[in-house]
This record gives structure tokens, C-alpha cells and sequence, in this order.
């Protein structure tokens, strides 16, 4: 795992040498071990290196092929690189080590493009042809790791990389706010457009490339997500899903240095951890929230049951607030998922002992793992009326005062389109627009974002609709994120078997009944676990990682923190702060629950200061 930079510029006047250092000073967490540069009248590309396979020197980076004539920066790991190595060695390639890297600019020079089809892992790379004058630059598939680009630069400079922070050291790079980010970011609690709060600055979309050329940039597709359903048993499935699995596990697990697993107690990690069977596991709770928001006890349980070490570390409020300016920096854009600080903490408590670390995220939204996906047995006897008496149902109740029946009644008449924007909804947009002042208001529509997603399953089944909705949008926008960028602030791997390439076509396979139905949501996974796992491992309900933020924001001392961010001069450009600090005090008070609404404010304020104020 590491990171890289990059610019092309024919400008002159410009010390490259300079301006590639203090790019890659930005991004030295993601590759503490080592880094290096090249550079031409053409591109300069920096790397950093954190040394997971082939320790060696020679297989640092920027990476050549043979004579020279491609430069690879690559970000990630590629999973079959040994097949592919032996493959890419009877077509007469020669390679000079034993990394994953090498295989990806051999493979480029054998298959150009299409070497992404054959890739199995996570990834983002940059390659520069300097015989055909192109920079060639890919995502994974899932978006598991990070890549930026941006043309919004004094000198028509074109710049890249794994982080958004190593752009402002660019002394061309112009630095503004994307005005438009703001508004559904309040909804999604995440940046959900291709163009991130920086302005003009883009993420690659996952499984696309790019070929920049001359000042040109072109986006092509290489992968389309496709729900294909195959009927077969659940004996089959499960048998498939064992198999797959492991042989997932078994590629991910490949490593030079030591390799340990996240551990909850739910399924996803226990699953990857009983196949994995690590030395060791790494698992987080909250001081004095025993239960619900405190599951180390039940990691320790397994471990002990597979008689692995566990790590543990209980988190209190002061560290959960200290650490947020930290985080938000690392995350390069605002991020309110609230598990990103004890993923932050879990990284560097794992840090102590191991380099890489196997995780659960991604089953969830391949085998249909949210509570979200289940229709409750009132919805379902609702459903029954005719739907056009429930849409006029429906709009009637938006007239109501709003409470559980007027809520049951106004989303009983919504299409799944309509009602469902991804596994977090803080804002309803109207609510979002309420609180913002003037051009802020003015971002992208909820509906605009999410259209462009389920038109592509349009004639699919709701839950479907819904997995690839979380899929397209919440996956690489919130857990893949925070998944990268806080594993990376520790200088730690985190990697994800079950967002394999494999994995992911017999998921697609699946069909409805066997992802979600009355028993439980991953139903085939379930019961594909039961083997390894004890039966109250397989079938306990998804907690994810909650946090007592509820609670901490009718202390004083948190209360009044945020009530002096709300009352900032600068929290005055973007809202309305008396609306704000009205719903503070409703919820300080014990009125009403605001807390994740209160949270998503103050991390973009949070955010904002550090980004626009503090870093000049």
C-alpha cells in the first residue's frame, strides 16, 4: 500500500523538483518506508512506498518497464499477480523482481487497456507512455482505493494523485470551494458527485480509466456492475460462497509482513477472520457503553475461540473530539460517518503489532446485509392497497405534522426510487435548503444524483435497486473512503476479500430470497458461515460501529464546543446559524434526536476551517 503524485506541465519556469518533494511531504503517511521521483519535459510522478510485497529495493517505485519507455506510480495491490507474472514471462516479458507492480506495466505494454480486465485486486495507477505521449491512469473496480485529477490550475497544469491535500502544494494549483458540494453532502453525509468540495478537482470514477493526453482527458468504462440472477439452491450457493471465499481469503492474505484482521462481533469480520486465522485481531469499543456500543467482548470471545490474540482498546469522548480536525484532514473532503474515528483509533492500535489487516466492509451491499433492505410486515400488508390510493395517501400526509404514522403513510406511497438515497439520509433536502444561506443552496438535487444510478436497474426488484444504489454511491463515497484514508493515517494496509472480482459475480448471481427474506438479511451467507462460525456469530444482527454521540451532545462541555463552531463568522457564510443553534439546544435539551444532523454540520465547519482557514 502507498500513495503517489503526479503533474504534467510544460511550463519551464517551474522548479518540478520542489513541487514534487512537497507533494509527496503531503502524502508521506501512505508510504512511510521509502520514495522517489521521475520526471521529463512532459510528467513528473512521485511515490511513496509502504513495503508489503518484495521488500526490496528493486521493487520501489516509479517503476519501469525494460527500455524505459513506461513509467508506472501504483497505489494497491494486485491479488493474481503470480498467474499473470508467469503468463506475461511466456510472451517474453522480463522482470527484475517479485512485486505485484511489475506485473501491471508488462501487462499494460502486452494488452494496453485491456490489462484491466485481467487485474484482480485493489487498485489505482498512473502510467506514462512517453511513446505514445499518454498518461494512462485506472481505478479497481469497487473504488477500494483513491485517485484525483484536476485541470483547475493557474498554468493549465494537469495534476494527480492518492490525496487530495498533496494538490495545494502546487504552487499553481487554485484553491476554491465547489459551492454546489455542499447541499447534498447534508443528505448523503458524504462528497457524492465526481467533482469533490475542492473545485474542478474530480475522483476517477471506480472501473473507469482515463487516457491524458496534450490537455485532453478521456473517461471510458471498463467494468459494469450487473445483477444477472441465476436459479439455483441455496445448497449450491452455499457451497459456492464457501469456495469463493476462501479462495479470496487466500489471495489476500499474501504478504511479506505481518498480518492480523479487524474483529467485531458480527459476521463480516468473524467470517474473514475464521478463514484467515490471523496471530492476531484488533477490535474497538466506548467506555462505559457496554452492549450496544461495545462489542470487544464478543471479539475477545471469538478469539479466544479460535485461540488467536485480541487487541482491544475502549474509546472515552475526549479522544473521539480531539481527533476530529485530525480526521477530517486525512479524509481530504467532509466525511460524517461517525465510525471513521474509531476505524481512525483501530488502525493505529493495530499499527503496534501488525502492517496489514483483513476487513469485513463490502458484504453487506454484494449479499444484502442492511436492516434498510427488509420491508417490515406492516409496509408489506400496506403495499397491498393499489399504489395509486397509497401515492395519494401519500401526498396527503406530507401535509401532516411530522410523526411515525405520517412518515409510515408518506413513504408507503414512494417508489424505492423516491425513498431510498443510500444507507445514510441526515437531511431531508428541503430541511438541508432550510438551513443553507444563498448559492449554497443551489447544489444538485438528491433525486438528480441517484436517477443517473437506478437507471440502470430499472427493471429490476427494489432490492436490487437498492444494493446497487450502495454499490455505485455509498460504498466509494463513505465505507471505502474512511476505509482508505484512516488505515492510511497510520501507514497500515486494509484489505477487503470480499470485494473481489469473484466474489462479486456470485453475488450477482444470487437471487433476491437468498440475499434478504423473512429469516435474516445475508441469508446465504449466513448459512455459508455456520461451518466455521458458532450459530450466535452467523446470525447476530449488523451493529457497524455506533457511537454515543446521542448521549455525549447533551454533555456541557461537548454542547458548548459545538454551539462556539456554530457561532463562528465563517459558519455564518454557509447557514443560518440561529436555525442551528435552535436545534442544538432542542437536542441538548433532550427534546428531540438531532444528533446526527448537529454532527454533519459541524464536521463540514470542522472541515472547512482546516482546509480554507488554517492551511494557507
Amino acid at each position: 500500500m502507498c500513495g503517489f503524485v503526479g503533474f504534467s506541465s510544460a511550463n519551464a519556469e517551474l522548479d518540478k523538483v520542489k513541487i514534487i518533494n512537497d507533494m509527496m511531504k503531503a502524502i508521506l503517511h501512505r508510504g512511510p518506508d521509502s520514495g522517489d521521483f521521475f520526471s521529463d519535459n512532459e510528467i513528473t510522478m512521485g511515490f511513496r512506498r509502504l513495503k508489503i510485497i518484495d521488500l526490496s529495493d528493486e521493487a520501489s517505485q516509479p517503476m519501469f518497464n525494460e527500455d524505459r519507455s513506461c513509467v508506472l506510480v501504483f497505489n494497491g495491490e494486485i491479488y493474481n499477480y503470480k498467474e499473470l507474472r508467469e503468463e506475461l514471462i511466456t510472451k517474453g516479458h522480463i522482470f527484475k523482481n517479485n512485486s505485484d507492480s511489475e506485473v501491471i506495466i508488462h501487462g499494460y505494454e502486452e494488452y494496453g487497456e485491456n490489462i484491466l480486465k485481467k487485474l484482480r485486486g485493489m487498485f489505482a495507477f498512473a502510467i506514462w507512455d512517453k511513446v505514445k505521449e499518454t498518461l494512462f491512469m485506472a481505478r479497481d473496480m469497487f473504488g477500494i482505493k483513491p485517485l484525483y485529477y484536476t485541470q483547475n490550475t493557474l498554468d493549465g497544469s494537469f495534476l494527480f494523485g492518492s490525496e487530495i491535500k498533496s494538490f495545494l502544494k502546487h504552487p499553481n494549483f487554485i484553491k476554491e470551494l465547489n459551492n454546489d458540494a455542499l447541499k447534498p453532502y447534508l443528505t448523503f453525509q458524504y462528497s457524492v458527485m465526481d467533482e469533490t468540495f475542492f473545485k474542478g478537482v474530480y475522483k476517477l470514477k471506480p472501473a473507469h480509466y482515463i487516457i491524458y493526453r496534450k490537455g485532453e482527458i478521456t473517461l471510458k468504462p471498463y467494468w459494469f456492475l450487473k445483477f444477472d440472477i441465476e436459479k439455483e439452491s441455496l445448497e449450491h450457493y452455499v457451497e459456492e460462497i464457501k469456495k469463493t471465499l476462501k479462495e479470496s481469503v487466500d489471495y489476500h492474505k499474501v504478504s511479506d509482513v505481518k498480518i492480523g484482521s479487524f474483529l467485531s462481533g458480527g459476521i463480516d469480520s468473524s467470517y474473514i477472520t475464521s478463514l484467515l486465522k490471523p496471530d492476531k485481531t484488533f477490535s474497538i469499543g466506548f467506555q462505559d457503553y457496554e452492549g450496544v456500543f461495545n462489542e470487544t467482548n464478543l471479539a475477545k470471545e471469538l478469539s479466544d475461540l479460535l485461540k488467536i490474540e485480541n487487541h482491544r482498546k475502549n474509546m472515552n469522548a475526549d479522544e473521539f473530539f480531539d481527533i476530529i480536525p485530525t480526521i477530517q484532514y486525512h479524509m481530504d473532503e467532509p466525511h460524517s460517518n461517525l465510525s471513521s474515528i474509531p476505524l481512525y483509533y483501530l488502525s493505529k492500535l493495530a499499527r503496534e503489532h501488525v502492517t496489514v489487516v483483513l476487513s469485513g466492509e463490502g458484504a453487506d451491499e454484494i449479499f444484502g446485509g442492511y436492516e434498510w433492505y427488509i420491508k417490515s410486515n406492516k409496509l408489506e400488508l400496506y403495499e397491498k392497497i393499489p399504489y395509486k390510493f397509497r401515492e395519494l395517501i401519500s401526498s396527503a400526509a406530507l401535509k401532516l405534522p411530522k410523526n411515525r404514522i405520517s412518515n409510515f403513510l408518506i413513504k408507503g406511497g414512494q417508489t424505492i426510487e423516491e425513498k431510498f438515497v443510500g444507507q445514510a439520509k441526515i437531511y431531508e433536502e428541503k430541511d438541508a435548503v432550510d438551513i443553507l444561506k444563498g448559492e449554497y443552496r443551489k447544489g444538485p438535487s438528491v433525486e438528480t444524483i441517484t436517477k443517473e444510478v437506478y437507471k440502470n436497474v430499472e427493471n429490476k426488484d427494489d432490492l436490487t435497486k437498492m444494493q446497487y444504489l450502495d454499490l455505485k454511491l455509498w460504498l466509494p463515497g463513505d465505507i471505502l473512503l474512511k476505509a482508505d484514508k484512516m488505515s492510511m493515517a497510520n501507514s497500515i494496509e486494509l484489505r477487503v476479500p470480499f470485494l473481489d472480482k469473484e466474489v462479486m459475480s456470485l453475488g450477482s448471481k444470487l437471487p433476491s430470497s437468498l440475499r434478504v427474506n423473512k429469516s435474516n438479511t445475508k441469508f446465504a451467507l449466513r448459512k455459508a458461515s455456520e461451518e466455521i462460525l458458532p450459530k450466535e456469530w452467523s446470525n447476530r444482527p449488523k451493529a457497524g460501529f455506533p457511537v454515543p454521540i446521542k448521549y455525549w451532545l447533551r454533555e456541557k462541555k461537548y454542547y458548548d464546543m459545538i454551539k462556539e463552531v456554530f457561532n463562528s463568522d465563517f459558519a455564518e457564510e454557509f447557514f443560518k446559524t440561529e436555525k442551528l443553534i435552535n436545534m442544538l439546544d432542542i437536542h441538548y435539551n433532550g427534546d428531540e434526536n438531532y444528533a446526527r444532523k448537529i454532527w454533519t454540520v459541524y464536521v463540514f465547519l470542522i472541515w472547512y476551517r482546516k482546509f480554507f482557514i488554517e492551511l494557507k
